[in-house]
């Protein structure tokens, strides 16, 4: 019997007569599989899968099923169910060909063989979870409660309930504070939205406070993940708020800014009592009140009898800031690498520029800017411009490598260019705006400045970040979008300020590592002007999180404030120098693009056209074994496709290529061998001016001259394929079978071959 059998006639049944109706799901899937770059070609791999996923209640696994065919042993699958359950962190894992199961308990470390009919009940499973993993009270009162779901809540990804339980055990456990940390796109906010909804159906968490320091950071998650509770939700707003009304509603949201004043007024007194909360969640707990003296870190103290809960992608760790100093370390982390192992986040590539002046530049002697100023004669280099001097053809350049690769790519990708300072940000908008005129007079928006200060932008980021609005599709910015905002659709990323936190590089790189398959974003670019990418290579980019060895704890007793990063000065100079194009002339020399491989977290370096001519030549030794091959083949197509299978889509290469009128043919004889291309319409013009259309005439030469026609529109395939005679203009002359027939003195196909052979050798 198959496997399918199997389950149908034996192990469901086994499974139903014990009670796991509505508790059982089949070919669950697990991870949503790998997206794997090859080439300029982005491929999902194959998911994981469970057999079976028994569950406790609604969204809680408990145990895995592995089932096999009666050509295996009952513990043939044991192994790969074990792979499943640690996965998905449940404690019971079960293999079966239908003659019995065999179980492995993870808890007691025992396997045992055991009947169908010994297959435990769900209330049998869970005592022994229960008892076996010594569980408190607590515990099994906040486990019994199962995953909130609905026509619109999915259910919780495997990591997310493994987050959910792991904060539940903590705090049943007894603990206070609690750290989680998750990669950006991995949804800690509905992982906090679950974790509230268990402690409020339980009665532990009645009032319930969300903070945080922006308001994009908690209208997001109000309007969203929180949704269902929007009835019993408020956002604080000082100035509005009626004082005897504001203890009146069960969640919270806040930033930090509402509860201080601009004197530091400390409003939340007048708010709220200090045991008013028993929840208290901080998102981005790496910011705001991460320092110990920093004065927002005066609101999770006064509810300090409340369970406090830090999120963030990015936990910050250094001698003046420890998140785990604060929330412990963290009861569960799901970083970057694993999520995009797991096909949950996006794989990136990255495009390293190097200028001409990226190694420093140094005025003329007595070199004045624009405004008749004398230049300091120095040395200048990435650290110091838009910082310390303004050269207005580096801007130029950076827009114009933007723009060139989005036409290549396309113009409606959204990208984001993070710039030294809110200035430079306008500057680039100029510049990217300038370039961009036809697109500009689509929409004016089509590019805008996003930044703290720029009140139009601030009110286009809602629709910046709406996966349906069509505009604006690039946002200029300097730190307002580099946390927080759910950037689902960014498909570029580009890099032109000085980074020297890796935490702020993790939180910039998370903008684009969501996925959206149904808008066709799988993966994202990373186009790099500062040599930032550097921080790649670094051991904390996806390391393990630690608490810094010189961390002094006492030093909330004497503040000590971070130093600031090297060469951004503390009192940037009012008036810097700027230079125009005849001060100091830039240009792009050279390009590396990379991509990022989350096994070994080192890059592969990995240029496309490099990548393709070896791959050209490892099918063809030289131009005429390939001429040779292309003309014995009977459907080009298949060469095409022979290249596909390696990661190489001629058609992309050659729209980057600015190619797209030029045949597959010519196009692999330019890159890999050095002839010079003719595009599809120069060689149909040679075969027009040879005698081969003299031996037909009527209908079969005008179907000849029409199929000239599509080969120089859309290609050979158009020769290859008899069902473009299903369509204009061929269908005046009748079905194909019809059209066909009228080819008497030399048939349809043997003219079709003649005509493109001479479409290759006319060259």
């Amino acid at each position: 019997m198959t496997e399918e059998d199997i389950k149908l006639r034996f192990i469901t049944p086994a499974l139903l007569r014990k009670g796991w109706k509505g508790l059982i799901s089949m070919e669950t899937k697990i991870t949503d599989g790998k997206i794997t770059v090859i080439g300029n070609i982005r491929h999902r791999e194959k998911a994981l899968r469970a057999d079976y996923i028994l569950y406790m209640n609604s969204g809680r696994p408990i145990a895995v099923i592995e089932a096999k065919s009666k050509l295996y042993s009952v513990s043939a699958g044991l192994q790969q169910a074990k792979t499943y359950a640690e996965k998905l962190g449940v404690k019971f894992a079960y293999s079966s060909n239908g003659d019995g199961f065999e179980e492995f308990d993870y808890m007691t470390g025992i396997e045992r063989f055991i009947q169908l009919s010994e297959f435990p009940s769900r209330e049998e499973l869970i005592r022994r979870y229960e008892s076996e993993s010594s569980m408190n009270e607590l515990q099994k009162k906040i486990f019994a409660e199962g995953f909130y779901t609905s026509l619109d809540v999915p259910s919780p990804r495997f990591y997310q309930c493994i987050a959910v339980d792991s904060v539940l055990n903590s705090i049943a456990l007894g603990n206070r504070r609690v750290l989680l940390v998750m990669a950006t796109g991995t949804g800690k906010t509905f992982t906090a939205f679950q974790i509230v909804n268990n402690l409020r159906n339980n009665r532990l968490a009645r009032k319930i406070f969300y903070l945080a320091d922006r308001n994009v950071l908690v209208d997001q998650p109000l309007s969203s993940d929180f949704k269902s509770l929007e009835k019993v939700a408020h956002k604080v707003q000082y100035m509005k708020d009626r004082k005897s009304h504001v203890t009146s509603y069960e969640m919270y949201f806040a930033i930090y800014q509402q509860l201080i004043g601009d004197e530091g007024e400390k409003r939340y007194e007048e708010l709220f009592k200090p045991d008013f909360f028993d929840l208290i969640i901080v998102d981005e707990c790496h910011r705001g009140s991460a320092k110990a003296d920093s004065q927002w870190r005066e609101i999770p103290t006064y509810f300090s009898s409340a369970i406090q809960i830090g999120m963030t992608a990015t936990p910050k760790e250094n001698k003046y800031v420890s998140n785990i100093d604060y929330f412990g370390k963290p009861v569960y982390s799901y970083s970057l690498n694993q999520g995009i192992n797991d096909g949950f986040l996006a794989p990136f590539r990255v495009l390293e520029h190097r200028m001409n002046i990226s190694d420093g530049w140094r005025p003329a002697k007595g070199q004045r800017d624009i405004y008749g100023n004398l230049i300091e004669d120095r040395v200048y280099n990435t650290l110091d411009y838009d910082y310390n001097i303004i050269i207005q053809d580096r801007t130029r350049a950076v827009a114009e490598r933007v723009t060139d690769y989005l036409k290549q790519t396309g113009r409606k990708q959204r990208t984001i260019i993070f710039c030294a300072n809110e200035d430079a940000a306008e500057r680039t908008r100029k510049e990217i705006a300038n370039l961009n005129a036809d697109m500009m007079r689509e929409n004016p928006d089509y590019v805008v400045r996003i930044t703290s200060s720029d009140n139009y932008g601030k009110s286009k980021l809602d629709y910046f970040t709406s996966v349906d609005s069509e505009f604006p599709v690039i946002a200029t910015t300097s730190e307002l979008l580099s946390t927080g905002v759910d950037t689902k659709t960014v498909q570029l990323i580009v890099l032109d300020k000085n980074i020297l936190s890796m935490t702020q590089f993790k939180q910039i790189i998370g903008r684009g590592t969501r996925i959206r398959e149904d808008k066709g974003k799988l993966s994202f670019v990373v186009m790099d002007f500062r040599g930032v990418s550097r921080l790649f290579a670094d051991p904390d980019w996806d390391g393990p999180i630690e608490i810094s060895s010189d961390f002094d704890p006492d030093s909330t007793s004497t503040p000590k404030p971070e130093p600031p990063e090297p060469n951004h000065p503390v009192n940037p100079p009012r008036g810097k120098p700027v230079i125009d194009k005849d001060g100091c002339s830039v240009e792009i020399i050279g390009e590396v693009v990379s991509i990022y491989d989350p096994v070994e977290k080192l890059f592969r370096q990995e240029n496309i056209i490099d990548y393709t001519k070896r791959n050209i030549y490892g099918e063809f030794a030289d131009l005429q074994q390939f001429i040779a091959r292309w003309n014995d083949t009977a459907k080009k197509q298949e060469i095409t496709e022979l290249f596909r299978e390696k990661g190489i889509d001629f058609e992309l290469l050659k729209q980057e290529q600015n190619m797209q009128d030029t045949d597959n043919f010519d196009f692999i004889c330019y890159i890999a061998f050095g002839q010079k291309p003719l595009t599809r319409a120069e060689r149909a013009e040679k075969v027009k001016r040879s005698d081969f259309f003299t031996g037909y005439s009527g209908p079969t030469r005008e179907i000849l001259e029409a199929l000239l026609d599509r080969y120089v529109n859309y290609g050979v395939s158009e020769l290859e394929n008899n069902a473009v005679l299903k369509i204009p203009p061929f269908t005046k002359f009748g079905k194909p079978a019809k059209i066909i027939s009228l080819f008497t003195d030399k048939s349809y196909s043997d003219s079709v071959k003649e005509l493109e052979k001479l479409i290759y050798t006319a060259g």
